[in-house]
């Protein structure tokens, strides 16, 4: 087979137009070709009257070896690359021992799935419940404000991925494919087929919960060991060379000791006690930048009519989403803060994403549908190690979790104390005046939204960057600095605020046998990369217990 890539149509075309394009791009008669898929489709809305599809397809054709010559200098004409995993080894016939996977999110759940695939049968544990019960966990706060503090967004099967827009596009480099063999095993276990070859793919949350159970199931039935409600409380470690550490297992909040020589560490970024006994122990951490703001809610009609124009609501296109940067001018110290959208939700719902009682915390949210009336998306400002002095001086690396929580614990006050949110309309933010009462756009937030002034949830610093940069974006999106807009405090698990570093063999830099992975270690921002980290973890571990 052969990739032709780059191929543009008009957003309305039928098949036998993309049929006849390749004909023409490739210069072939109708009889060559016997087939094609797609490999990916996207688009281009940068003239929004006359949005275009591009392709990437996978052609067959009688006369393959001939185009490869003919197109041997065109980059976009190149041979069907191997998508296909590769298992790297297999479990011994004797397995002495199993390893252990803390961590039940998207990337202990890849290292859990490949090491079980593999044959290594292993036994993976999370703090949190199955993912039926814990949703009902969720949802307890979110109507009652009852928080669970070991079940919830964070806490639980499937991980805080599990609870969001389930957006499956990356930035990391692959040339292993390893995200390819992440989509096809969603799809295995329920995913819309469609995440193969569309740009920006996404499940949604209740897709995901089924998803997440089928693949447990794979697991189980491999071999594989599942335990819930199991927090890990300590390490067992024993001296080993050049005065480094080995693993030799785990004791649970219980008592319960399990051993094992070859521990994954597959965190969430709230794991925050645990990160706690890490540094305890001496396992190396460092502080790592992240990033704070808030969540913005627009009405999705707006965003939609900004990005699309006139083909706006064409089912091919969706909800619109967007990505937006700015750079804000260097302040007196002669710093210039960057403010961003993340995690952008089209047609969601914010959601209470706290995991400590007394604090506030907000996140993202879509169904597969993407039809709710508001879009939302975080508006952040990225802070590092140097900001986090006023809320812990020690120098500690886990400096950024006090800020994180001195900031969790105000919006928690200023929302009056019942786990609803203090929340602000755009266009009072931009005027430095509090709120009084909704616009046009009323609030997705659960528990609630209590309306008033935003200045006092974050450092001065990171006010003044927001308001800077939402005219700016204004610019790009029109509506987006409207009035009615409403901006919900806090948002501060953008990513961990530390990095359980790591050497090249992926182990702990000075406890052997623990493979710190994830978003939870630092290595990961999001739902593929974190399970595509997840099969590299599986595969250091595998190779590491059959001595190579």
């Amino acid at each position: 087979m052969l990739r032709l890539t780059d191929l543009k149509l008009p957003l309305d075309h039928s098949e036998a137009a993309l049929t006849a394009a390749i004909l023409q791009r490739l210069d072939i008669e109708a009889v060559a070709l016997t087939g094609y898929s797609i490999a990916k489709r996207s688009y281009d809305a940068r003239k929004r009257g006359a949005i275009a599809l591009i392709y990437a397809l996978d052609i067959d054709t009688t006369r393959e070896a001939e185009l490869l010559r003919r197109f041997a200098d065109d980059p976009h004409v190149q041979p069907t690359p191997d998508t296909h995993y590769h298992f790297v080894t297999q479990a011994p016939p004797k397995l002495s021992q199993r390893p252990l996977v803390i961590g039940f999110g998207p990337c202990g759940l890849f290292a859990g799935l490949i090491l079980a695939q593999m044959g290594f049968r292993p036994i993976i544990l999370d703090r949190g419940k199955e993912v039926r019960e814990r949703t009902k966990d969720t949802w307890d706060l979110w109507r009652k404000r009852n928080l669970h503090p070991e079940s919830n967004v964070q806490f639980g099967e499937g991980g805080a991925g599990t609870f969001s827009d389930g957006k499956l596009h990356s930035q990391i480099r692959d040339p292993l494919h390893h995200g390819r063999k992440v989509l096809t095993e969603f799809v295995k276990a329920g995913a819309p087929e469609e995440i193969l070859y569309v740009s920006k793919p996404h499940i949604g949350t209740f897709r995901l919960v089924t998803m997440v159970e089928n693949m447990r199931a794979t697991i189980e039935s491999l071999g594989g060991e599942i335990r819930f409600s199991s927090r890990v409380d300590d390490l067992l470690l024993e001296p080993a060379a050049n005065g480094q550490r080995q693993i030799r297992g785990v004791t649970l909040a219980s008592g319960e000791q399990i051993r094992a020589d070859h521990v994954v560490l597959a965190l969430g970024h709230s794991a925050r006690d645990t990160f706690e006994m890490l540094h305890a122990r001496g396992v190396y951490l460092e502080a790592k930048p992240f990033s704070i703001g808030f969540r913005i809610e627009h009405p999705q009609s707006v965003i939609d009519s900004a990005r699309f124009g006139p083909q706006a609501g064409h089912p091919v296109l969706g909800a619109a989403d967007y990505k937006l940067v700015h750079h804000c001018k260097k302040d007196q110290n002669g710093r210039g803060r960057t403010v961003y959208s993340f995690c952008m939700c089209p047609g969601g719902t914010v959601v209470a994403a706290a995991s400590e009682p007394g604090r506030v915390v907000t996140n993202g949210m879509s169904q597969y549908s993407r039809n709710e009336r508001n879009a939302n998306a975080a508006v952040v400002v990225g802070i590092d190690p140097s900001d986090f002095a006023p809320y812990d001086a020690s120098g500690s690396p886990l400096a950024g979790i006090a800020l994180q929580r001195a900031l969790e614990s105000h919006a928690y006050v200023l929302g009056g104390e019942n786990y609803s949110a203090p929340g602000q309309l755009v266009g009072d933010f931009l005027a430095g005046r509090a709120s009084r009462e909704f616009g046009e756009v009323q609030p997705s937030y659960k528990p609630g939204v209590t309306l008033g002034k935003l200045d006092s949830t974050l450092p001065d610093y990171a006010i003044a960057a927001i308001r800077e940069a939402l005219p700016a974006f204004e610019r790009q999106i029109r509506g987006y600095a409207m009035h009615d807009a409403i901006l919900t405090g806090v948002e501060t698990r953008t990513s961990s605020p530390v990095r359980i570093t790591r050497d090249d063999s992926l182990q702990s830099l000075n406890t052997r046998g623990l493979y710190p992975a994830g978003e939870g270690a630092g290595y990961a921002g999001g739902i593929l990369s974190a399970a595509v980290d997840g099969i590299r973890i599986a595969e250091a571990v595998a190779l590491s217990i059959r001595g190579n």
